[in-house]
Formats: C-alpha cells, sequence, structure tokens
C-alpha cells in the first residue's frame, strides 16, 4: 500500500481559515507524504454542477462526492471535513486502510442535541449523520461516484452511501477518527475532533473543547521567524 496520504479536505469560504489550520495540524504531526487537495467550489465549476441545496450547510456537502473520480479511482483517499483538528499522526489512520471495503468511517448512532448550528444553519437530522464527514474511499469500488451520479443523485443517498451495493462495503473506523465536540464528552484520547456545531473561530464556540488546542495550531499557521536584529 502507498505510504503516500492523498487528503481531500472541504473548502468553505466562509470558514477559510478551518482548511488551513486543518492541513497544519495534519502536516506537523504526520510521519508520512501528505498531499492536500482542497475541494473548492471554483476549482471543480466545470465538473461539479448541481444547484446549490437549501439544507446544505457547507460549500462542499456534496462536491466531497467527487473524491474517487478526482482520484481517478486509483488508491486510497481520505476526506474530511474543514472544521477539524488532527490530534495525532495520520498514520496511524492510514494503516487502518482494509481492502474488503469501498469505504471507511466512523459509524455514529446520535440525534444532534442542537436544532440550529453555526452562522444560524438547520441542523439536518438523519441516518448515518455525520458519517460522511470523515470518509477513507477505497477509490477503485467506489466508481458507482462518477460524474453522473454525484451530480443528480439525492442528498440522502450520497451520505446514506447508498451508491454501495451493500452495507457490508462500508468499514467501520473508531470513533475517535471522528469526535463530535459537544456531541461527545471531551476525550484525551481522541484523534481527529470535529466541531460539528461550529469551528471555534466562531465567537458562540471559541470556548468549547479542544478550543485552545486549534487557536495554537492557528498561531503556527501564522508563525514567521523574523531576522534578528
Amino acid at each position: 500500500m502507498s505510504e503516500n496520504a492523498n487528503v481531500y479536505i472541504g473548502f468553505d469560504s466562509k470558514e477559510v481559515v478551518a482548511y488551513h489550520v486543518l492541513c497544519q495540524s495534519i502536516l506537523e504531526k504526520s510521519s508520512i507524504p501528505v498531499s492536500f487537495t482542497p475541494i473548492s467550489l471554483n476549482n471543480v465549476e466545470k465538473i461539479f454542477t448541481r444547484e446549490r441545496n437549501a439544507l446544505q450547510s457547507t460549500e462542499f456537502s456534496f462536491s466531497r462526492f467527487l473524491v474517487p473520480y478526482l482520484s481517478n479511482y486509483e488508491g486510497w483517499s481520505l476526506f474530511a471535513d474543514c472544521d477539524m483538528l488532527m490530534r495525532t499522526d495520520i498514520a496511524k489512520l492510514w494503516e487502518l486502510r482494509d481492502d474488503r471495503y469501498a469505504a471507511m468511517c466512523v459509524k455514529h448512532n446520535y440525534v444532534p442535541k442542537v436544532e440550529t448550528k453555526f452562522l444560524g444553519q438547520v441542523q439536518t437530522k438523519y441516518e448515518k449523520k455525520n458519517w460522511s464527514s470523515v470518509i477513507l474511499f477505497n477509490n477503485a469500488k467506489c466508481r458507482k461516484l462518477d460524474l453522473d451520479y454525484v451530480n443528480s443523485a439525492t442528498g440522502l443517498e450520497l451520505h446514506q452511501f447508498k451508491w454501495l451495493e451493500s452495507e457490508e462495503l462500508i468499514g467501520e473506523l473508531p470513533a475517535s477518527w471522528n469526535w463530535l465536540v459537544n456531541e461527545y464528552d471531551y476525550s484525551a484520547d481522541a484523534n481527529l475532533v470535529h466541531f460539528t456545531d461550529g469551528g471555534p473561530y466562531f465567537e458562540e464556540y471559541k470556548n468549547d473543547d479542544y478550543a485552545e488546542e486549534w487557536f495554537a495550531a492557528r498561531d503556527r499557521v501564522l508563525h514567521v521567524t523574523q531576522r534578528s536584529r
């Protein structure tokens, strides 16, 4: 298996800083080479043509499913929402890839505690909620996710993995790889934390669990060594 981690991250113009901080948190802890691809709507507008859905809370709600296509249906790729923070070596996640599966994710079983999230967005509730916010794609087994399908399938068909022939093709990752802040209690062992209600960069979430770690990572993004006088 390739030791190069191919990471695709949802990019949203309303929370640009989130993308860069997540990249930093992955990069600074990784013991293997990492490549980052932002899924930004202006970069994929020639191939991603579906109209925005009023219920989608981020610009990448559906464009995330372009990852196998963008990966030429080869190897493995990781997709992650931008409102996350990596707290350990991504190599540990990369080692969990299992060729028996077409996709792997944390199989959350919860009902969101809040009705609205960042910027007043409605907190939609549906089966397999947040399964698709971190996905390890075994790209060759995800050929159903071609451009026609991604542009035309319903939101539930995409987010509930109905593009797979069987539920048995969905592998399960430990919950620590998509730890939902505020939905789950603080855990020192959380590997990849997800500010699903809203990132610390939004005023009302600046004191949430793991926020101090996020701000420290942001400071490292902004760091420049100046010449001594």
